[in-house]
């Protein structure tokens, strides 16, 4: 059997739609190649869901920073620095590639940037201690995240001119199951070096970090095997007076307004997921089978809900988004109970990890179905600025969120948690109120 056939084979086996269908919201040029399409950008997204699994800043980095000797107070800017430093750019990446027929290469830059930096951080665990190694994982972290932004924008764009509309939410959805399968296998053998009398150190984790780089750069290869056709561009204008021009859509367009203040609020799942673990290693102690049983639960979260979120979405990406973000709201209130009626029962070994499960699940409802409700949102450039203004205000928003983290200094961790579901609720109430997509 040919590739073309296998991957067609394959993609019928997953797909599951009919003929008549098949084309929907894609040029018709653009249809013959959607089975290969369908199956590449599943297994470049996985390799690159992958990577970031294993450069985990809720896990993974922290260990890196300490096992350099670098100082504490940079372990909190981790996440802000990954997640905003993709974000807050995008404005002015999607005026560039506004002008590109093919938007493609801009993914695959994206990736490999991401790779070399990865490759960087290991070296400089390799190399350096201390203080200076700690500011120079950040500077590595910083690039790595513009070029997260670069990849970002540029894949919705590809998946909407490449993918039909009612499949896009299983490519997101059957990319992440995979990756959290892997996932899975790693948190295992960290669970069995329990038993083992191996120790880490920075040559350890810096030759992992070299060795696990190598994932982009596969994700970036199988990328540019993927057939995209020349789309809209936008030629002859000022790029940062058209990409400040692209916020008066939030202005102009209710529908995309009601959006990103929905998605604002529900940063409350991502946000409120460390103190979950922070919780477990006050209450079960900091050794590596803790993590390791958290990265499990992360992982096998996403094995076994994405596939199930992301075809849920194809139907209707709003409904997946309320139901997901309610499910996060009803685990943080759960957990407040049992601080509250039953705090003892903190000490068994399987709670928190089992709420932070259903948490993981609930984020992975909330990631599918809002990528794919951003997608079919918009068609052309109108979809890039979409992204790239979404994405821009979400970047400032979740630094301005990631405040809120202060309050564990006035309130309880179980408070913090609740006060996140509260938010969660508001977010469910706002989503009511936006259209299909």
């Amino acid at each position: 059997m040919s590739d073309k056939g296998l991957l067609g084979s394959v993609y019928e086996k997953i797909a599951n739609e009919e003929d008549a269908r098949a084309c929907e919201r894609i040029d018709e040029s653009a249809c013959k190649e959607v089975p290969g399409n369908f199956i590449k950008l599943i297994i470049a997204q996985f390799f690159t869901n992958l990577g970031d699994a294993i450069i985990n800043p809720k896990v993974t980095l922290p260990w890196i920073l300490q096992s350099v000797g670098a100082p504490a107070y940079l372990v909190g800017w981790l996440v802000p620095i990954r997640e905003s430093g993709s974000l807050l750019p995008q404005l002015a990446i999607a005026s560039v590639i506004r002008k590109l027929p093919i938007r493609k290469w801009v993914w695959v830059v994206g990736s490999v940037i991401q790779s070399l930096s990865i490759v960087a951080v290991g070296l400089v665990a390799l190399t350096f201690t201390g203080t200076l190694a700690g500011w120079l994982i950040m500077l590595c972290l910083v690039v790595f995240s513009l070029a997260r932004g670069l990849s970002s924008v540029a894949s919705k764009d590809v998946l909407g001119k490449t993918v039909p509309k009612r499949q896009r939410g299983q490519v997101t959805g059957w990319s992440a199951s995979v990756a959290g399968l892997v996932t899975v296998g790693i948190a295992v053998v960290m669970m069995l070096s329990v038993f083992t009398e191996f120790e880490a150190s920075p040559v350890i984790y810096g030759s992992c970090l070299v060795a696990a780089a190598m994932v982009w750069l596969i994700g970036a290869v199988v990328y540019s095997r993927v057939v995209e056709f020349s789309g809209e561009v936008d030629g002859g204008r000022n790029g940062l007076m058209e990409a400040l021009k692209q916020l008066s859509l939030l202005k102009t367009d209710r529908a995309f307004r009601l959006f990103v203040i929905t998605r604002s609020l529900f940063l409350c799942t991502a946000l409120s997921a460390p103190f979950y673990v922070v919780l477990a290693q006050q209450k079960l102690g900091n050794d590596v089978w803790v993590l390791a049983m958290f990265l499990f639960a992360s992982g096998l979260a996403s094995l076994v809900s994405a596939p199930f979120w992301g075809r849920f979405s194809d139907r209707s990406s709003k409904k997946v988004m309320m139901l997901a973000c309610l499910l996060s709201s009803v685990v943080g209130f759960v957990l407040f109970a049992v601080s509250y009626f039953q705090p003892t029962l903190f000490h068994h070994v399987l709670l928190l990890p089992v709420l932070y499960f259903l948490l993981t699940i609930a984020h992975q409802g909330v990631r599918v179905g809002r990528k794919t409700y951003l997608v079919d949102l918009a068609d052309g450039n109108k979809r890039t600025s979409y992204v790239a203004v979404s994405n821009t205000v979400i970047g400032v928003m979740l630094l301005l969120m990631s405040l809120i983290g202060t309050l564990t200094q006035v309130i309880s961790i179980e408070g913090l948690i609740v006060t996140f579901s509260v938010m969660a609720i508001v977010g469910v109430l706002m989503a009511m109120r936006l259209p299909e997509a």
